[in-house]
This record gives structure tokens, C-alpha cells and sequence, in this order.
């Protein structure tokens, strides 16, 4: 995770009244202006019904002064289960 994060410009999705932003197989949630953001990085897919379902997906909690610096890290099947650990870990984190 060597590259800059650059923040978005224009219009974004906001989930639970924070930015929720997908490129490729990446998806970033979080305030830029919080301790921390999550990234969730979607690292395979299964088929139902013939469309493309993110399976495994690497949750990482990382510091925005530092994105360098990862706060805490771990894997879950599926998208939403790994939404839901990733927003209690960030939640978590930013107190």
C-alpha cells in the first residue's frame, strides 16, 4: 500500500453518513478527516446466477494522518459480513 490516497472529488456514496467509494476491487469507507478508514480490498469472486459476487475480502483499518500505518487487519467471506467487522473495528478505532 505504497501509493498516495488522494481525496475524491464530486459525488460519492455515503453508507451510515460517511463516503463510500469503490475502484476496481478496492472499496474505501471513512472520513479522511477521522483517526482512521477502512479499505476493503475484494479478493475473489464466486458466481450465482451467472453474475460475479465478491467471496473473500482483506479488511484493513488504516490511520488517515498515515496510510502507511495499518491500525488492524484481517479477512471474512462475503461483503457484507466484511463491511460489518470493518465498521466495528473502525468505530473502534476512531475513539
Amino acid at each position: 500500500m505504497a501509493e498516495e490516497i488522494k481525496p475524491v472529488e464530486g459525488k460519492y456514496l455515503r453508507y451510515m453518513d460517511k463516503p463510500l467509494v469503490r475502484e476496481g476491487n478496492t472499496i474505501c469507507y471513512g472520513d479522511k478527516q477521522d483517526k482512521c478508514f477502512l479499505i476493503l480490498e475484494i479478493m475473489s469472486y464466486k458466481k450465482e446466477n451467472n453474475i460475479d459476487i465478491p467471496d473473500q475480502i482483506f479488511i484493513s483499518v488504516v490511520d488517515s494522518k498515515d496510510p502507511n500505518k495499518i491500525v488492524k487487519q484481517g479477512d471474512k467471506q462475503g461483503l457484507t459480513n466484511a463491511l460489518n467487522l470493518g465498521m466495528v473495528w473502525l468505530e473502534k478505532a476512531n475513539k
